[in-house]
């Protein structure tokens, strides 16, 4: 090991590893863990060479892209380095350069005057609408790539869609992004990252918004309202699974890879750590980009991951859901750590603080203690080793679970509460979980309930059911992810949402949450409503002109059809249908 003063002088030289035949061979350092002392890590090396032993999980669909080489350059208020720019791309690319006020020509480009009023698409489909272009009052054009020198730039959001690149301000970097353009024609395909299914989704009900959290989370743009479900753009789509971690239903999944895929590396690596003989194995999740240039740049300091660290590379970190942060403790690790590196969106870092703080109030309800979930800030790798150091070992299962962890969430997260619970230091029946939760109960006010049954309706899981011929209310907790339309739907204020995990056989079965007799039409005496209904449509239409009989009010205790033969019957009676 060397000094701090070394260190900070020698930050890019990774010193002599002990049993290593190739000294500072960043693929040597990686197959020992990031461990710079290896025969602190044997346990870990084994578990991550049995990975060798699992199937290749199965191909996800993709998604094309067509790229013919038209780029528009933006101008915006830096003219002098757009120009240069547009003329280094004109040599293999069809350039277009926009500008405000006079443009002047560019060999080998097209020059146009005017400004973007809207962009959208991606690589090989963006739209523009432009303003005064070249005096006239406006047009629509299409590009495959864009380079803009706008400020502000033109897409906002923190991650913005493939073929558009913001110019850097830097020249080394801006040439690179020049070289990166020149190759941007052509066909292209990516990983189709997500599945979604309409069917589970509570994002709206007859105009009423219930969840929203896939399309506030998504720093693409890529996820938006269509009707009662949502809508994802795949070209648009990064693959950074934020939308699957925070979804509640699980309508939107992870697909790169599975969470089946990931729970089996997960099973594999804590296995194969135990069987060597290793101890309070901590799983961190890295991305293969910043995170794992910090975890290189540690090593190349001298410390490196400790040795019961087992790194897990991930294409994006945001994609680590509860399911998978619960399943890891419940295969026996002692904890999870997500390392953000500094490229996620902050957005994203929210997200996971807050389904780690729902997964640690489980465990630690349960009676396991310690802190089981954290989440390292580090910046280019600074502070990464002193957050792992301040990580003290937490304690998990007597008994590692074997259970296959679920593409479905809700299912994933079932299974490895359940392995939790029996192996449970203080066995539990309900945890309060903090609001917002997507676990809990709907509690209903019988004094206020009509038995109108909108809930029931509104409700996108089937927790909320009807009676079936009976007036009846019934609920499903298992089935209820506390997205609110119900109690946003329901017209007599009275449904309140309680955010709780029961534990107990109950929350798989149904139970009545209101009941009443049915009321009879006064007339046929079928039953075509309740008694609570019936006399609160009275209260509060008895002061109303057209119901201030005793005539019409007893039309209201009539059927549908009794109703319209009593009213032909009266041909005498006020009726706002006579002039």
């Amino acid at each position: 090991m060397t000094s701090t003063d070394e260190q900070a002088a020698d930050v890019h030289v990774i010193p002599a590893l002990h049993g290593l035949d190739e000294q500072g061979d960043p693929l040597s350092l990686e197959g020992w863990g990031w461990t710079v002392r290896p025969e602190a890590g044997e346990a870990k090396r084994l578990a991550i060479a049995s990975l060798v032993n699992l199937e290749a999980p199965a191909p996800v669909a993709g998604i094309t892209y067509v790229s013919h080489g038209n780029v528009l350059v933006v101008a915006g208020r830096d003219a002098a380095r757009a120009r240069e720019s547009a003329s280094k791309l004109a040599t293999g690319l069809h350039v277009t350069l926009l500008g405000e006020g006079t443009v002047a020509p560019v060999e080998g480009c097209t020059a146009w005057s005017g400004r973007i009023e809207t962009l959208e698409g991606y690589l090989g489909e963006f739209s523009a609408t432009l303003a005064s272009l070249n005096g006239a009052a406006g047009a629509k054009a299409k590009f495959d790539l864009v380079l803009d020198f706008s400020q502000p730039p033109l897409f906002a959001m923190h991650q913005p869609p493939q073929g558009y690149y913001r110019a850097p301000a830097e020249a080394l970097a801006l040439e690179s992004v020049l070289a990166e353009l020149k190759e941007a024609v052509g066909e292209f395909e990516k990983p189709k990252y997500f599945a979604y299914r309409e069917n589970l989704c509570a994002h709206a009900r007859s105009g009423i918004t219930g969840c929203t959290a896939c399309i506030d989370i998504c720093s693409t743009s890529a996820i938006a309202a269509k009707g009662d479900h949502v809508e994802v753009d795949a070209h648009l789509c990064m693959g950074c699974g934020a939308c699957a971690t925070v979804c509640p239903s699980g309508a939107m999944g992870y697909q790169f890879p599975r969470p089946a895929d990931r729970g089996a590396q997960l099973k594999q690596l804590l296995a194969a750590y135990r069987h060597a003989g290793g101890a309070d194995a901590c799983i961190l999740f890295h991305n293969g980009t910043d995170g794992r240039d910090a975890l290189a740049a540690s090593a190349a300091r001298g410390q490196g991951l400790p040795g019961r660290v087992i790194p897990l590379e991930t294409w994006h970190v945001a994609a680590i859901g509860p399911d998978l942060l619960l399943s890891a403790v419940a295969f026996g690790a002692s904890q999870v750590a997500v390392l953000c590196a500094g490229s996620e969106s902050p957005d994203y870092v929210r997200a996971l603080r807050e389904e780690m703080d729902f997964a640690q109030s489980i465990v630690s309800a349960l009676g396991y203690a310690g802190v089981h979930f954290a989440l390292v800030q580090a910046p280019a790798g600074v502070g990464l080793e002193a957050g792992l150091e301040a990580l003290a070992p937490a304690a998990t299962v007597r008994e590692a679970g074997t259970f296959m962890v679920s593409n479905d969430k809700r299912t994933a997260i079932e299974f490895a509460v359940e392995h939790l619970l029996r192996n449970a230091p203080q066995r539990r029946e309900v945890i309060a979980l903090a609001p917002g939760a997507a676990y809990g109960e709907v509690v209903v006010d019988r004094e206020k309930c009509t038995l109108c049954l909108a809930c029931a309706g509104a409700c996108p899981e089937s927790a909320l059911m009807d009676g079936v011929d009976q007036p009846m209310l019934r609920f499903l907790e298992r089935n209820c992810v506390q997205c609110g339309l119900c109690e946003k739907t329901c017209p007599e204020d009275a449904i309140t949402l309680n955010p709780r995990l029961l534990l107990t056989p109950a929350v798989r079965e149904a139970r009545v949450l209101n009941e009443t007799k049915p009321f009879h039409c006064v007339l046929c005496a079928k039953p075509f409503g309740t008694l609570q209904m019936v006399n609160t449509m009275l209260g509060r239409l008895a002061t109303h002109s057209m119901f201030s009989t005793p005539e019409a009010q007893r039309r209201l205790q009539m059927c549908a059809d009794c109703r319209v033969v009593d009213m032909m019957s009266n041909k005498n009676e006020a009726s706002v249908l006579k002039l």
